[in-house]
């Protein structure tokens, strides 16, 4: 042969072997695998890995995914050693198993076995083919696909979770936790063996049909595991006294309304929770036996966090999912709804980093009016003067919307929405002082939320719905001022006599009830845990006589006493003093530390204090001058006052009640008792205690008309301040009827038309009122 020639042959090989691996490259890139899902089967789980919800993809299979270390080696050991010993070594074919197969077929004149590999099955359960050659050829090429473009760790995870275990389930791990109720993980050899063999036959040997199949099955895999040394003799013939019988399957149906809103969060197949599943299935099955006591149509929403590590762990967004009747799949936690005076702990601990009061802080719970709005009370009443942590214990109105008056409506709302607490508003409107009593929209997620302020220094963290969530949180108050505001909710807000304050704060918890009885709240803080209940119809219909003390709190008491039993062994988390607390001692009306005997100190209160800051009463605007605290006049040497140039006179001050709290306060506190007399002889040319004539119960320019059906108007009015003794009311020039209080008279209004209203004191000082009856 010439060398010519001899070149030319050796040139063969290599061209061959090229156009073979062009050709195989093009009928990849032609016939790619068909590894995409485009709605692909998705599971919520809980924190321990327990399935909760599941979404089926377009077929309507579900899936569990698992890796290989997330499933028992025995199950493995058995998969391998019945289904395919040399998964390992083989390309994707084994040459051996397809050559003794195609023998036993032609034998038997029938098709007794197919020699597949495991990585062949795969090939089959991502491109199904017939049971013929042509679909033998196609699923030889499948495989080959599968072992050129992925590991065989990656195939075999592929198989785990594809393998069919009858119906709708699909892969190992769903097939564990429907039959047997537990992690793949934890699957005994026993276990491993019967779901070892199930996907060959699903149907033929479910094993809460068939037991006896599924246990011929299963027994057979253990005497190949046996035969070939994989698991002991001993083992297996122990493993063989064991009967095979399941109940029938159980689809995860746990927090559906979270499950679904999850799907929103993540995009993994797998959406692992921050849910406590134990916890999780009582708070359902309390929901389900309170139904029942609820109004028709009424729903209720519980909310659990832990807020050391603001991990969401029960969450109930109705009362029963599949009740219609009450919008069962309505979720409340989510929804836009009136918090009521939900909000009043923020404005309070604001007014403390402010310097605006302390804890102990002269309120005053009485009527008023800010520009055209007029709050009251929720039962219809008024306190006169109140201390901060006894206006938010009972929740007062005024007292609240007093100190978001000086503080600011936009200035509250924008320091909240830093935080992550959005308040809704009407297109078109702004933040105002009907806030403070659930003038505005928020959610209750984001609502527990902002409560994680006073249980975690003054910062309020973002909720973790998923395992991986890292924690976020932005300061909201001072670590002072949210450890003063907690314990005004826990009812316990003065200092101690001793001094020493528990590190452990009780259940500390606020309500909230919207206008109309619409929404009833209650939002705890244990130990450990925030709680958020509500309760009302998610179609905001009113329900009379539902409130948040009546029909919220119960449900949270409930729900605190159930957390007992789920305290992590981590222990109690402590809520120690802050540097910036200390304890001192105050005086009313004037709100700061005054000697002991001053006459001054017409009620002393121990308080907490921040930043060592002592601020006077608040007062109202308008409540300066001889309306305010202080006044400043001359005694003479017998006591009495006088001009400041009469003979002997001494400068003298003396602190009084605001004017408004007069009606509330007993005869010796009120300022015509606490000033002295006055000296006929030199008379002060201002008497201090005459304060002006106001009138209440009518304001200037008001519209007035009767209740539907009654003719006549009664109107009931009061005035406060001017001088002491004998008032004297004129309507229209005309006297009114007054009987022994002087303070108080009642208006008889027959016909309609323009009213002038005028009240006189023993000093001739007059105060007049023109309003308008329709």
């Amino acid at each position: 042969m010439s060398l010519t020639g001899w070149k030319k042959r050796w040139h063969w090989p290599p061209l061959v072997f090229l156009a073979l691996a062009l050709g195989l490259l093009g009928l990849d890139r032609l016939f790619p695998l068909p590894l995409r899902e485009v709605q692909p089967a998705r599971v919520v789980v809980a924190e321990d890995g327990t399935p909760l919800w599941r979404f089926a993809d377009r077929q309507g299979v579900w899936r569990y995914p698992v890796t290989l270390d997330e499933v028992a080696p025995a199950y493995l050991e058995a998969l391998l050693n019945y289904e395919d010993r040399w998964f390992w070594r083989h390309p994707g074919i084994n040459p051996v198993a397809i050559l003794r197969a195609a023998g036993q077929n032609l034998r038997d004149g029938a098709i007794v076995s197919g020699g597949s590999t495991l990585t062949m099955q795969v090939a089959r359960l991502l491109d199904p083919q017939p049971r013929t050659l042509r679909g033998k050829v196609v699923q030889a090429w499948r495989a080959l696909q599968l072992e050129w473009h992925l590991s065989k760790r990656d195939i075999l995870t592929l198989y785990l979770n594809r393998a069919p275990f009858g119906g709708t389930v699909q892969g190992v791990g769903a097939a564990s936790w429907i039959w047997l109720g537990k992690p793949p993980s934890q699957l005994t050899k026993g276990e491993a063996a019967l779901l070892a063999v199930l996907p060959q036959a699903p149907s033929r040997l479910r094993p809460d049909r068939w037991p006896q199949r599924a246990e011929a099955a299963r027994n057979k895999v253990l005497r190949r595991l046996a035969a070939n040394h994989v698991w002991s003799a001993q083992e297996v013939n122990d493993i063989l006294q064991e009967p095979v019988w399941l109940p029938p399957r159980q689809m995860p149906q746990t927090a559906p309304l979270l499950s679904r809103r999850l799907l929103s969060l993540s995009k993994q197949n797998k959406i692992v929770s921050t849910l406590d599943v134990s916890l999780q299935r009582e708070l359902e099955n309390f929901a389900g036996a309170l139904k029942p006591q609820l109004p028709p149509r009424t729903s209720l929403a519980v909310l659990v966090v832990d807020h050391s590590s603001m991990k969401v762990r029960g969450y109930v967004g109705s009362a029963d999912f599949r009740d219609d009747s009450r919008f069962g799949q309505v979720d409340m936690i989510a929804s836009v709804r009136s918090p009521g005076s939900l909000l009043k702990p923020f404005i309070y601990g604001m007014a403390l980093d402010d310097g605006l009061i302390l804890g102990e802080s002269l309120l005053q719970d009485v009527p008023r009016r800010f520009g055209d709005y007029r709050p009251g009370n929720f039962d219809s009443g008024f306190h006169g003067p109140v201390s901060a942590s006894e206006a938010l214990k009972r929740s007062l109105n005024l007292p609240a919307v007093q100190l978001l008056d000086a503080l600011g409506p936009k200035s509250v709302t924008a320091r909240l929405r830093n935080t992550g607490l959005h308040l809704r508003f009407p297109p078109g409107s702004e933040p105002n002082l009907s806030l403070a009593l659930g003038g505005t929209g928020a959610r209750m997620d984001e609502l527990v939320a902002a409560y994680s302020a006073f249980a975690r220094q003054g910062s309020a963290a973002q909720l973790r719905w998923l395992a991986d969530q890292p924690l976020r949180q932005r300061a909201l108050l001072s670590p002072g001022a949210a450890w003063i505001v907690r314990r005004m909710m826990a009812g316990d807000a003065q200092p101690p006599a001793s001094g020493a304050v528990k590190d452990i704060v009780p259940l500390a918890w606020k309500t909230g009830t919207s206008y109309g009885y619409r929404d009833a709240w209650a939002i705890g803080i244990t130990p450990r845990y925030l709680i958020g209940v509500w309760v009302g119809r998610p179609d905001a219909t009113p329900v009379a006589g539902q409130f948040g003390f009546a029909s919220a709190v119960p449900v949270m008491n409930q729900v605190a006493s159930l957390l007992i039993g789920h305290m992590p062994v981590s222990g109690t988390p402590r809520d120690p003093r802050p540097a910036t607390v200390s304890a001192r001692s105050i005086c009313w009306p004037g709100g700061q530390p005054l000697p002991a005997g001053d006459e001054n100190c017409r009620q002393r209160r121990q308080s907490w204090v921040l930043n060592q800051t002592l601020p006077p009463t608040l007062l109202a605007p308008g409540q300066e001058g001889v309306n305010g605290l202080r006044l400043r006049g001359w005694l003479n040497p017998q006591g009495l006052r006088v001009a400041a140039d009469c003979p002997g006179a001494q400068s003298h001050e003396w602190l009084l009640w605001p004017l408004p709290l007069e009606p509330w306060l007993p005869q010796a506190e009120r300022r015509a008792q606490r000033l002295p007399p006055v000296d006929a002889a030199c008379p002060p040319l201002r008497q201090g205690n005459a304060a002006p004539l106001v009138i209440t119960g009518v304001t200037e320019g008001q519209r007035l008309q009767p209740v539907p059906g009654k003719a006549v108007l009664v109107l009931s009015v009061a005035v406060q301040g001017g001088q002491g003794g004998r008032r004297w009311w004129f309507l229209n020039g005309e006297p009114v009827e007054q009987d022994v209080d002087n303070d108080r008279a009642q208006l008889v209004l027959r016909d309609a038309g323009r009213y002038q209203l005028v009240v006189m004191d023993e000093a001739g000082q007059l105060s007049t009122i023109a309003f308008t009856r329709s």
